[in-house]
């Protein structure tokens, strides 16, 4: 019988099969959801997805798009942020 904390469907279950042949079960946590955008809620793209412990270890440009708004807003939404910026400036 596994471990309490293991018995949950918090933990992802990955069957294994070992180099001795045995079938085991490793117990991995699982990823949280992609970034979604501040603005309409859409998924964004080039953001990287994982757990703290991991993306920490990623260089700031693999974490999220180098641009302005980049890892907050959606292309789309940006593009229209752009927009509206430029014409209050004007």
């Amino acid at each position: 019988m596994p471990e309490g904390y293991k018995r949950s469907r918090t933990l992802r279950r990955i069957k294994v099969r070992t180099p001795g042949g045995r079938n085991v079960v490793h117990y991995k946590r699982r990823k949280p959801k992609k970034a979604h955008c501040a603005q309409c809620g859409g998924m964004l793209s080039g953001v990287a997805r994982g757990r703290m412990v991991h993306i920490s270890r990623l260089s700031k440009t693999q974490k999220r798009p180098e641009r302005p708004y980049g890892g907050m807003l959606c292309s789309s939404c940006s593009r229209r942020a752009f927009v509206i910026k430029a014409r209050s400036h004007a």
